[in-house]
């Protein structure tokens, strides 16, 4: 179809040129915001040396190094600082790394499509690109991409409470009208519009006047597309809890250690000392603790208040962390020098000129220090919350490829926990491509007589008047609707009948406007026709509560008392029951001029235009992923305000249910109307087997939602308008289409950007593997904790006071926090995640099961490298050889023990599917190389010496036992679940 030429209208029908959007770019700039103020990267870098862990590793190198200066030995102090300097640059890495995942929703969000007309075509132009000038279609659900002033209201009431704070929407009009009070009409004048506020109803036409950062939400500063902070999710805090417990544990445990190998060392005359010496060594100690409260504080305090115990002494201390340091030192130093005035008015006092401590002494609480430091440093697991971040971090970006869009961080996880998906129709099961099956207009014939002409241009204006949608022509005459895709398909079929939707609609003398509300089930548009030159009120909607409205038919005789509703009800709920929306179309006629109370009040006057059938078929891989998600324990409820038939014909497509089970169970599909019979406590008993809820209004779905939370259910919902809007709020997780309202989107979790229910099941295989492979990361990780706790503990005992140095425990704690973390947190989800039923939320994250194979695993490897540190000095002493074959053997064990742990709850064998985690695969290698590189070369500073070849090739082969156990443990899970199979089979 030939555009007419535009180059005489109205700019609200021509818009800007390319030229003028050029220039207007040019002078105003763009239409996006500038991003918050990000910390530099220097203060963010900074920030990691807070950490008490961190903290204690500059004392202990400190003291260090201050020990080096006099034995002239420095490579203890190097190797901590080193190591201080790796974890603290691989901790800002990864937290900048995570910070970037949000980056993607500005780009997502500056690529909505907006509705504009340019060159006198309908397009949709991403929203950032936006200018100054622009003419913008705003419609009920549309979030208002840009400020701008009226041009044309119809209805138009605005939700401004993301600018202004208030409650209540404000209706709008177009400055033209002139109907207005500028000193009442709320904070801004009724005839602007600004960004980020919500169309609440009614639709309206507006140019641009400020864009970006010249908008007035610009202008306040209120970054709407700003990124996330990243909140804590539910296990988020069920993980900071346990990282606290655990640290609290470290730090008692530390002490513990440092005094009783101070005991120790009285018992065995390690330390022997004058009674003044003794009085001075305490002195010293308990002095340095108060010097050092801003490093066991922190940690104490998170440690308790774990355990919901009030502890709040840091309230005493000032925010600014130097000054912290400086109070803590001063009283350390008062404490130090109060002590020593105080002795010379005893009898422990130690004439000038003496030896205060013993240098033998000072070396041997260096070393029981340091090996408080290495309980510390292994006992904490600071990267706890960071592996978190990490898993869902890169779950949010492989999701993003999967068509799941996450808006916020915690549905990554919730949505694995999903019990119940209440999902609408249109567009998620079905393919949302409306197209008009069957048309039933009795007096619409197109090989009729001219006569009969003004009867048809009566349907056509109906269509194309009481409509908000356009068509955008694209090359190839390709012809797309804009707007709403049911409203879309009445337009595209006038489309195959050349029939130009355009001229219709601008002869119609728009006057005012009822938007489409799942209350009502209508929509009304009230105006004068430039068909019967009259004024005129078109409605159209469900054809149940149109039908009951009129009181005439128009036929090929013209207008003649209905008489046909039963005839025309049968023929509809035919329609409804192959799966079709159907629309009923009517029409009243004024001799006055419509006003608000007429149209609001439309009763039994219409007059019966006829109806049409609009089909959208299912989608072809929906049937699968139903049936996927019912076989891993999530229920569907069908939850949409279509017709009973219809509901129920698409439930019958999908094997929800079948003709039987719905004959023995009524109340498997509702109506929103007898749901609303039921009281609460027969609704949460009907619920549980409910499958199908048609005719249902927002209240009824946001009311299904929290009955079923009621009931003990982790519920998501899809949606995709504005009355969807609050049961996507409520569902632990909301799930809006990539096609759905700005409303709808705001309040939910989720978008699947393709609109599609198998993105749901993706998300949900997701959100189960992403669970499961933090699962795996502690194991791993608490494994190794058992084990260097133990060794670090005992090893003094049995003579070795260092049986791992502080620059040894540092690399392992690197490999089990942060290398574990990305190797196990890049794992692809497993398939057979879908197998079980889902989790329950309350459920604590290490369960038994782990629980026994952290402790179990961790036992063993402790009494195997204990039983091989006594063998090693069955001489009556250790040597650095020797101590340098413990610490390989110690770390191979790990490196083969994390293939076991992500094959945890597979039973697979370790090699299945390792091709497609790369990650997992290079920091295997890093790991293995990088052992070999710290013993053979790390000399004084990691106190390894090189290994032959063949003590490599004993090291490696006898320490891969591990795996080869776990991987015969597997084969007789397999097996045996071969045999369970078969006898079930026989």
């Amino acid at each position: 179809m030939v555009s007419p030429d535009t180059s005489d209208r109205p700019l609200i029908d021509r818009g800007l040129t390319a030229e003028q959007v050029r220039l207007s770019r040019h002078r105003y700039g763009s239409n996006s915001l500038t991003p918050p103020q990000r910390k530099p990267w220097w203060h963010l870098y900074l920030e990691k040396f807070a950490d008490p862990v961190i903290r204690i590793l500059m004392i202990a190198a400190i003291i260090a190094l201050g020990i080096g200066i006099f034995q002239n030995e420095y490579a203890e102090a190097l190797g901590i600082l080193m190591a201080i300097f790796l974890s603290t640059t691989l901790a800002f890495f990864n937290e900048y790394k995570a910070n970037q995942a949000f980056e993607l929703l500005n780009h997502v969000y500056d690529q909505t499509p907006i509705k504009v007309i340019r060159d006198g075509k309908f397009a949709q132009i991403p929203r950032q690109d936006l200018v100054v000038g622009d003419i913008v279609f705003a419609e009920q659900g549309d979030e208002v991409p840009a400020d701008g002033e009226l041009l044309e209201a119809v209805a138009l009431l605005v939700d401004q409470s993301k600018i202004t704070g208030e409650s209540n929407p404000i209706k709008k009009l177009a400055k033209t009208s002139g109907n207005f009070d500028l000193s009442h009409n709320g904070t801004y004048p009724p005839f602007y519009v600004h960004r980020s506020t919500i169309v609440a109803q009614g639709h309206g036409v507006f140019q641009v006047t400020a864009v970006g950062d010249r908008s007035e939400i610009g202008q306040l500063a209120q970054a709407v597309i700003s990124i996330e902070d990243g909140q804590l999710t539910p296990l988020n805090l069920q993980l900071e809890k346990l990282s606290q417990l655990i640290g609290i544990v470290g730090l008692l445990i530390a002490s513990l250690t440092f005094f009783s190998l101070l005991l120790r060392g009285f018992w065995t005359q390690e330390i022997n000392l004058i009674s003044s010496q003794v009085y001075l060594l305490f002195l010293l100690i308990f002095s340095a603790i108060m010097a050092l409260i801003p490093v066991w504080l922190p940690i104490l305090e998170d440690g308790v208040n774990a355990l919901n115990i009030s502890l709040n002494f840091s309230r005493f201390l000032p925010n600014n962390s130097l000054i912290q340091w400086l109070i803590s030192l001063g009283l350390g130093s008062l404490l130090l020098m109060g002590g020593i005035a105080v002795s010379y008015l005893g009898e422990w006092n130690i004439p000038l000129g003496t030896v205060w401590l013993p240098k033998e002494v000072g070396i041997s609480l260096l070393n029981y220090f340091m090996v408080a430091v290495t309980i510390i440093v292994v006992a904490v697991p600071e990267g706890l919350a960071m592996s978190v971040t990490l898993s869902l971090a890169y779950s949010m970006k492989k999701m993003a490829a999967t068509n799941n869009l996450v808006r916020r961080m915690h549905a990554c996880e919730t949505i694995g926990a999903a019990t119940v998906i209440c999902s609408d129709k249109t567009g998620t099961l079905t393919q949302n491509k409306m197209q008009v099956e069957s048309v039933n207009f009795p007096c619409l014939n197109y090989y009729d007589i001219e006569e009969k002409k003004v009867y048809q241009n009566l349907i056509f204006e109906s269509i194309c008047a009481n409509s908000t949608v356009d068509l955008e022509r694209k090359a190839d005459h390709i012809v797309n609707p804009i707007g709403n895709v049911t409203e879309g398909a009445l337009l595209l079929w006038l489309e195959d009948q050349d029939i130009d939707y355009l001229t219709y609609r601008q002869n119609f003398k728009l006057q005012s406007r009822i938007p489409f509300l799942a209350e009502n089930k209508y929509m009304a548009t009230a105006g004068k026709s430039a068909i019967i030159d009259k004024n005129i009120i078109y409605v159209k909607g469900a054809p149940e509560i149109i039908l009951s409205r009129c009181s005439h038919q128009l036929t090929e005789e013209g207008i003649r008392k209905l008489d046909c509703i039963n005839s025309c009800l049968e023929t509809i709920h035919e329609y409804q029951k192959r799966g079709m929306r159907v629309l009923g179309f009517a029409y009243h006629s004024l001799e006055t001029e419509p006003t608000e109370e007429i149209i609001n009040n439309l009763d039994h006057d219409l007059t019966w235009l006829g109806f049409v059938a609009i089909t959208d078929p299912l989608r072809l891989d929906v049937k699968a992923a139903i049936q996927r998600c019912l076989s891993s324990g999530i229920e569907i409820k069908i939850v949409t305000g279509d017709s009973q038939k219809t509901a129920e014909e698409i439930a019958r497509q999908i094997n929800l249910y079948s003709f039987e089970e719905k004959e023995n169970n009524p109340q498997l599909h509702l109506t929103g109307y007898e749901f609303n019979q039921l009281n609460d406590q027969e609704a949460k008993e009907v619920i549980k087997t409910l499958k199908v809820l048609s005719r249902a209004t927002p209240l009824d779905k946001l009311r299904l939602v929290k009955l079923l939370q009621e009931n003990g259910e982790v519920v998501a919902v899809t949606g995709d308008g504005t009355n969807d809007a609050a049961a996507l709020k409520q569902a632990q997780v909301g799930l809006s289409m990539g096609s759905g309202t700005a409303i709808a989107k705001e309040a939910s979790d989720m978008i699947l950007l393709d609109d599609s229910f198998s993105s749901i099941v993706t998300a949900v295989m997701w959100g189960r593997s992403l669970y499961e492979n933090i699962q795996r990361f502690l194991v791993f990780q608490l494994t190794i904790n058992i084990v260097a706790l133990g060794i670090a503990f005992l090893g003094p005992f049995i003579g070795i006071n260092l049986p791992l140095t502080v620059t040894q425990m540092l690399w392992i704690n690197l490999i089990m926090d942060t290398f574990a973390a990305l190797a196990l947190a890049t794992e692809p989800p497993h398939q057979s995640v879908m197998n079980k039923p889902p989790r329950h939320p309350q459920d604590f994250i290490i369960s038994s099961r782990m629980f026994k194979i952290i402790v179990g695993t961790g036992l063993i490897f402790l009494l195997f490298l204990m039983g091989f540190l006594a063998y090693l000095q069955g001489d009556g002493m250790v040597n650095a050889y020797e101590l340098s074959v413990f610490f390989a053997v110690f770390v191979f064990l790990q490196l083969w023990n994390l293939f076991n742990t992500r094959c945890f709850g597979l039973k697979q064998w370790f090699g299945s599917g390792i091709g497609k985690n790369k990650a997992f695969l290079g920091i295997v290698a890093v790991i293995f190389l990088g052992q070999i590189a710290i013993i053979q070369w790390g000399g004084k500073v990691f106190r390894t010496v090189p290994l032959s070849l063949q003590d490599w090739l004993w090291v490696i082969m006898g320490t891969s036992v591990v795996l080869w156990i776990g991987e015969l443990w597997r084969f007789q899970l397999r097996m045996k679940d071969l045999i369970d199979d078969e006898t079930l089979k026989g």
